[in-house]
Parts: structure tokens; sequence; C-alpha cells
């Protein structure tokens, strides 16, 4: 199993935008940045949820929201405000809402079929 790393644009409220590198985990709900970006896009904590780690820790993080653009594609989404340490993440919902999927294979993100029921 290899890794996945994408680069991706990320704006805040204000229209500060800064380019990152991502690694696509398909295990994790959200996506996080870490605490240089966030704080320079000046997001704001909005609510702060309990996350479990693959070892079964449990660890608090704040939650805000952004836009994200990957692929020709910006949207709005969720992202976990990381703390120092913390890699930057492209979870599954924002790759949901991006309409992508990754293809563990290639291991290449590709366009999500999209279905209405």
């Amino acid at each position: 199993m290899g890794l996945t790393f994408v680069e991706a644009t990320v704006t805040g409220p204000t229209g500060q935008s800064r380019q990152l590198q991502l690694m696509v985990d398909s295990g994790a709900a959200y996506s996080l940045l870490p605490t240089k970006v966030w704080k320079a896009l000046k997001l704001k904590p909005m609510e702060t949820l309990t996350f479990t780690l693959a070892d079964g820790t449990d660890i608090e993080r704040s939650v805000s929201e952004c836009r994200i653009a990957l692929n020709g594609t910006e949207w709005h989404t969720p992202v976990i405000l990381g703390k120092p340490g913390d890699e930057a993440l492209l979870g599954r919902m924002t790759l949901e809402i991006l309409g992508l999927v990754l293809d563990p294979f290639q291991r290449t993100l590709q366009p999500m079929k999209l279905r209405l029921g």
C-alpha cells in the first residue's frame, strides 16, 4: 500500500489562499489543515469534536470551514484545525464534496459517479 499526495489551494473567509500538499486519506472523514495554514487563512474554530485515531486514542480538535480547489474543482468543505505536529490530510468528506474518489490501484483521484438516489 502506498501513500497518495495531491496539491490543493485552500482559501479562507478573507480571501487569503495557500497552496499545500495533502496526503489523501480515504479512511479519514475530515480533511485537516496544519496550524500555520489555518492561522494564515484566519479560520476561526466553529466547534470542537472528538476524533478516534487508528490506535484507539481519542483526541479533540476544533473544526472550521474553508474553500478548497483541486483538480479544477473548487468547493466549500469542513476542516479540522490542526495542532503543531499534525499533518495535512485530504479526507473522505472533502473528496465527496469535490466529486472525487481515490483509485487505490493507480493512487490517483478520479471523478466519482454521482448518484441521485
